[in-house]
């Protein structure tokens, strides 16, 4: 059985950081472009930051550039958030793509497996 488990997430005041890790298990991910997105009350998915399997090129959402990094290495996939607004607080959802590029996963297109989420919560 495929599954993603994300881990990390928590109560943290504004300004402050959190990292956020993804584990794959089942299957490996590693030739394939992985995803961060989340999800406000009330409010639909959106992508946050996407790597690619090649070059680990990246990409984020305009609302985060600066702030967030993603990372991964051959077994995990990373999300560094730092200056956390109360913004931000939102469950976290982690994506493995169908390809080695982020071109689709980042309109939320093409993506083969989510993880079930870890909820981030910042305080002002």
């Amino acid at each position: 059985q495929v599954q993603l488990v994300e881990s990390g997430g928590g109560l943290v005041q504004a300004g402050g950081s959190l990292r956020l890790s993804c584990a794959a298990s089942g299957r490996t991910f590693s030739t394939y472009a992985m995803g961060w997105f989340r999800q406000a009350p009330g409010k639909e998915r959106e992508f946050v930051a996407a790597i690619s399997s090649i070059a680990y090129r990246t990409n984020y959402a305009d609302s985060v550039k600066g702030r967030f990094t993603i990372s991964r290495d051959n077994a995990k996939v990373y999300l560094v958030m730092n200056s956390l607004k109360p913004e931000d607080t939102a469950v976290y959802y982690c994506a493995a793509g169908t390809t080695p590029t982020i071109g689709t996963l980042m309109y939320g297109y093409g993506i083969e497996y989510w993880g079930e989420g870890t909820l981030v919560t910042v305080s002002s």
